[in-house]
């Protein structure tokens, strides 16, 4: 049984997501203490519980602990089981971060598993919906997953309502070694719900205006909905970085579209090849894959320290990290 302690690292909900995630890969039980001791309101969340509920039903698992407020959690997994199902996070739980611990393990199923989930897609502390469909699973998918991932419907806070279906193929992972990019060409997606037509124009313009004034061109498409929630975002990449932001009341539209400019310019500004969200949610695919990988960030994160010493305790693989030029290589030989 593997031992980890919540409180290190960055001592939130990343660890139990990469911790029972290897679990089910690995057959290898594990028990995590001092759940998020540090936080306002210490132990599992809601959101944890969704997650570790729906792993633990496709592995059969049994488990200990598994209840809202938990500061200790005990999962020992059987064998991972494909299939179709539903997944209702409540409210605007986040999608993404559901997905992040459902992934690696879906991956290693008996069979191909396909879910809806319901959820919040674009919202606070969590990477929006569109970085796994332009950046995430991209790259995973050039490590050799199959995975295929359908954005339905949007969902905001605080009532959430967002649907999206995600399809994984039993995969063998090999290694990932991007190469730097030049930008040639950004692309985007400015969105909104419930909101006047113009928030999306504005959130796109002033976007488009902070890259061009860098002489880089942006390809930025508008999309209006009408869901359960009001809100807007805007989502911005090219190759393997990104920038995004979301429209709050009383922040100007022009703001969130110059906010997810700059978060992305100071990704392509650097010596790297993926942007600090993806690099830390690289470390268990890395680690599991065949052969070696290579990346090159520009700082690291917490999270990113976080998962590998997660990764290095159940897998026993040794990752190498070195500043170079400006930059931070990730090395897994």
């Amino acid at each position: 049984m593997i031992e980890i302690d919540g409180s290190k690292g960055e001592g939130g909900g990343q660890i139990i997501r990469t911790a029972i995630a290897l679990s089910a890969v690995t057959g290898t039980p594990v028990r995590i203490t001092n759940i998020r001791v540090n936080r306002p309101n210490p132990g599992l969340s809601h959101q944890h519980l969704r997650g570790a509920e729906f792993l633990a039903k496709i592995t059969d698992a049994e488990v200990q602990g598994l209840k809202l407020g938990s500061k200790e959690l005990f999962f020992a997994p059987r064998r991972i089981k494909g299939g179709d199902f539903d997944v209702d996070i409540k409210t605007a739980g986040s999608i993404s971060l559901f997905l992040q611990s459902l992934i690696p393990a879906a991956l290693y199923a008996s069979d191909r598993l396909r879910v809806r989930v319901r959820g919040g897609t674009d919202v606070k502390w969590s990477p929006p919906i569109d970085f796994l469909r332009f950046i995430l699973i991209p790259a995973l998918r050039e490590m050799g997953a199959e995975i295929r991932i359908e954005l339905l419907r949007r969902g905001y806070y605080p009532k959430g309502g967002g649907l999206v279906q995600v399809e994984i193929e039993p995969s063998a992972l090999s290694g990932f070694t991007p190469p730097k990019l030049g930008v040639d060409l950004v692309k985007g997606i400015s969105h909104a719900s419930n909101l006047p037509g113009h928030v999306v124009r504005r959130h796109a313009e002033s976007a488009e205006k902070r890259l061009l004034d860098l002489g880089i061109r942006s390809e930025i498409t508008l999309e209006q909905v009408s869901e359960i929630s009001t809100g807007s975002g805007i989502f911005l990449y090219s190759g393997y970085k990104s920038g995004s932001a979301l429209g709050e009341r009383g922040k100007p539209a022009e703001s969130v579209g110059l906010e997810a400019a700059d978060s992305l310019i100071t990704e392509l500004n650097a010596e790297s090849t993926v942007d600090i969200y993806l690099a830390d949610q690289l470390i268990p695919f890395m680690a599991l894959a065949d052969g070696r990988s290579e990346i090159t960030v520009r700082e690291i994160s917490l999270h990113l320290e976080t998962n590998i010493r997660v990764v290095e305790a159940f897998l026993q693989r040794t990752f190498r990290v070195e500043r170079t030029n400006g930059a931070v290589k990730v090395l897994k030989p």
